[in-house]
């Protein structure tokens, strides 16, 4: 069996200023790169086999750092990349209530395809391992929901830097 560590990234300037990322690369802020410290402390002495990070920067960085005392590679895949917001990305979300949305906003079940993708590659590519995965609040929000066959709405929102653990 396989032992999944979710994380999502820390804190980003855009987090802080409200602004919708999707798939552009963000930037940890100093709280951001101080909870993945945090998180890096508390698990360091956990057997963690593998680092697996979304393709942007501010997942990458946070696995970085998560994964320096193991002194390990951090692999990237776009499964783990955070929703696709289409026009919305970069818009400020107080901003976006009662707005339209547009046709290009990648569809839940979209991501719910590419997050059961990326529960397929962790067992298959790490069977009997534990792996640390470093995603996004949406992204990972959809691998909960696959996980336990709930839709997405029933899945706690995950903090920056938290960790949630699953046994594939």
């Amino acid at each position: 069996m396989t032992t999944l560590y979710l994380v999502r990234h820390g804190e980003t300037v855009d987090n802080a200023a409200q602004i919708l990322q999707g798939q552009q690369q963000g930037e940890l802020n100093e709280t951001g790169i101080k909870q993945a410290e945090a998180t890096r402390d508390k698990l360091k002495g956990e057997q963690i086999d593998a680092f697996v990070s979304s393709d942007l920067k501010r997942s990458v960085d946070t696995c970085r750092i998560i994964a320096a005392p193991h002194h390990k590679d951090v692999e990237t895949t776009p499964l783990l990349r955070e929703r696709d917001w289409g026009d919305f990305t970069g818009r400020f979300i107080p901003d976006l209530h009662d707005v339209a949305w547009p046709d290009n906003v990648e569809s839940l079940e979209q991501m719910k395809r590419r997050a059961q993708n990326f529960l397929t590659y962790v067992k298959t590519s790490f069977p009997d391992q534990t792996v640390l995965a470093v995603g996004h609040g949406i992204i990972n929000k959809a691998i909960q929901s696959v996980y336990f066959k709930k839709p997405m709405n029933e899945i706690p929102k995950m903090d920056n830097a938290e960790v949630r653990v699953y046994v594939l």
